[in-house]
């Protein structure tokens, strides 16, 4: 798992002894989401309280400016399941949820906004259905009465959706949807930084979960401003790039550098031999354009090509050096036992 490099936690003061495992942790990333938090707290209580085996509640404040950091420990106080992560400055929403789930106990952990557009009432059903069904490992939010501004918001995921589906072979409705339960080795599994968390159920496809889609509730914002944008719909192509090359060349980058240079240096050499055979005919070729064309593509495509080998050669380095697994088992189950 992560370690990280630097201190980005500052400690909570006053935390609460060692605790059994509660059987839920819900992870929630904040950020000046001060007028929502207490409400937050509330309806995560209400909805987790009488589940069986406990639950603890991990928000991360993500360098909120708004009081959030405050109000979160003082919440924390009287509440032991309730459990801050304060990092030091503002990481982006990929970093504070790997930050919650690298300090996650449960043996399912769930995810939420901040902002109480996702109901935490829906939670129990989610659990439930993992916790009974072996043949799922990862549950995702479907909004669909999604309660957003049509153009701003709706269209440009409903597209962004449409595209990463594509692209990932991943098919889901709703891929912004934060609502999603996942067993714990699922989350064990992946590594979120950047912007990934956009990616989530790719990533636990490519770890192995097997993955519903679930439709939820979803409610208007009421109170704080919008972390989303118009802006954010670009970043998602060339994030979705990365996922890609990631999803299908992690293990074999020559088959995708390798290729790309062998589609450029073909037609390379096609021009420089069919120029070869002017020149022993007896024309001029020096000043042809094909020469310059030709030459170009067979170097360029030459230079993939040893970047593919290149590339190759640190996967081995990856995988050879240190306790990186290739691939994952999937733990078998016993009839009649838990579904964990």
């Amino acid at each position: 798992m992560f370690q990280p490099t630097e201190p980005i936690l500052r400690p909570v003061t006053g935390a609460a002894p060692q605790q059994p495992a509660p059987a839920v942790s819900v992870v929630i990333p904040v950020f000046n989401e001060a007028a929502n938090l207490r409400d937050l707290v509330a309806r995560v209580h209400e909805a987790l309280a009488a589940r069986p085996g406990g639950f603890e509640l991990i928000c991360i404040d993500d360098g909120s400016r708004d009081g959030s950091e405050r109000l979160l420990l003082e919440l924390a106080a009287g509440r032991p399941w309730l459990k801050p992560v304060i990092l030091a400055r503002n990481y982006g929403q990929s970093t504070a949820l790997q930050a919650g789930f690298e300090r996650a106990a449960g043996r399912y952990i769930a995810t939420l906004d901040g902002d109480l557009q996702n109901d935490p009432l829906d939670l129990p059903a989610l659990l439930d259905r993992l916790d009974t069904d072996d043949s799922i490992d990862m549950i995702s939010g479907w909004r669909q009465q999604r309660q957003d501004h049509a153009l701003s918001r709706r269209l440009p995921s409903r597209l962004a959706n449409r595209l990463i589906s594509w692209a990932t072979k991943v098919e889901l409705h709703d891929y912004g949807c934060a609502l999603k339960v996942y067993r714990r080795e699922i989350i064990e599994r992946i590594h979120l930084y950047g912007e990934l968390h956009r990616f989530i159920p790719s990533l636990a496809k490519e770890a192995g979960a097997r993955i519903v889609e679930v439709p939820v509730r979803h409610h208007a914002r009421t109170r704080g401003q919008s972390k989303y944008g118009l802006g954010r719909s670009f970043r998602v192509i060339l994030d979705l790039l990365l996922i890609v090359f990631v999803l299908r060349y992690r293990q074999r980058p020559l088959h995708a550098f390798g290729g790309l240079g062998l589609a450029l240096a073909t037609p390379g050499l096609a021009m420089l031999g069919y120029l070869v055979v002017l020149k022993l005919l007896g024309e001029t070729i020096g000043q042809r354009p094909l020469l310059m064309a030709g030459t170009m593509l067979v170097l360029v495509g030459l230079q993939f090509v040893a970047v593919g080998l290149i590339s190759e050669m640190l996967v081995r380095i990856y995988y050879e050096k240190g306790p990186r697994p290739q691939y994952h088992l999937r733990p078998p189950r016993e009839p009649g036992g838990p579904a964990w």
